[in-house]
């Protein structure tokens, strides 16, 4: 049976480095929890002491990091591997867990909860797959390594393969597939957690005229016109764009579609943005209408990227966006 293999990461700044690889142990924070080895043997009891010596923190976390001393303390065994990617020397330290779990109450820099580890491997970052690297920095401080793991156990067993080149590492696509879809979905929760309604609708114009419109929401309440959008800037030339914003991530209907193309007259367009997707039958309704615009939440999260530099700060505030590079995945001839 394959050992289970761990993931941990030494604090922001890799303060515990010294403690990991010159004291033989691993260990966590969580100070105000006190001894772990005094609570119940269940995630409940874990939660609910995390929550009176954190009452600060964020509802929405509890059960993830509340989770961790769990699973340092009951989950993980003597005899599992443990990955420590160092931030300090670029290398990747694989150990075998050896002790039980230990409190240690008066340790310094914040690291009572620990257990000890037998370093086996010292191994430079470029000798691991893009894929198995990008698993170990997960933002988790502790987590189990699934996807990657026999690349990490065939290092402890002196089979690593050599570093492959960037263009032969299958890893690098996936990654940059995954960075790419995190994100589209941060950007998708977002607006949907935080512009329900009417609050869309201002993102819709701003985002409008960071494209070079000129918009602005509609000053009656017109049913299935939500905005105007023009060219011109005095907003009298043709053509007009009407827009109906929908915040659900629910499905559009054709009903809806059809109620956006009924106010449209000769020479408008309609322009539908939706968080969520399209029927069929929208989708056939579109094909056949020339001055119809179906958007759904994949294809604003792309205008988003494309004319995010151009936002204001309060909706860069809204979506905290930063420009990373990943690598291009060329396609094979």
């Amino acid at each position: 049976m394959n050992e289970v293999v761990w993931g941990i990461h030494a604090g922001r700044t890799g303060d515990a480095d010294a403690l990991f690889l010159k004291q033989g142990c691993i260990a966590i924070g969580w100070d105000a929890m006190g001894d772990l080895s005094v609570l119940a043997a269940d995630r409940d009891a874990f939660r609910q002491r995390y929550v009176q010596a954190y009452p600060e923190a964020k509802k929405g976390g509890i059960a993830t990091v509340s989770g961790i001393p769990y699973r340092f303390l009951h989950e993980m065994k003597a005899g599992d591997l443990v990955v420590y990617p160092s931030k300090q020397d670029k290398q990747v330290h694989i150990g075998r867990v050896t002790g039980p779990y230990q409190y240690v109450a008066d340790a310094p820099r914040g690291y009572p909860h620990r257990r000890s580890v037998q370093w086996l491997s010292h191994v430079p970052r470029l000798q691991f797959t893009q894929g198995a690297l990008y698993e170990i920095g997960s933002a988790l401080s502790l987590f189990q390594v699934k996807s990657y793991a026999d690349e990490f156990r065939a290092t402890v067993g002196g089979e690593s393969a050599p570093a492959l080149p960037v263009d032969q590492d299958h890893s690098v696509g996936l990654v940059t597939d995954d960075m790419e879809d995190t994100t589209r979905d941060f950007v998708l929760k977002r607006l949907a957690q935080e512009l329900k309604g009417l609050p869309l609708e201002d993102f819709v114009v701003h985002l409008l005229q960071c494209m070079g419109y000129h918009a602005r929401k509609t000053r009656v309440n017109e049913p299935s016109v939500d905005v105007i959008a023009r060219k011109d800037h005095l907003g009298i030339e043709p053509p007009i764009i009407k827009v109906q914003v929908k915040s659900s991530p629910n499905t559009v209907t054709d009903k809806d579609v059809s109620a956006l193309y009924g106010k449209l007259s000769h020479g408008e367009y309609g322009l539908f943005v939706t968080l969520g997707s399209y029927s069929p039958a929208c989708r056939n309704f579109e094909q056949g209408k020339g001055n119809l615009r179906l958007i759904d939440g994949d294809e604003l999260v792309d205008l988003v990227f494309a004319h995010y530099e151009q936002f204001d700060s309060r909706h860069k505030g809204l979506l905290l966006l930063r420009r990373i590079y990943v690598p291009q995945v060329l396609e094979a001839d």
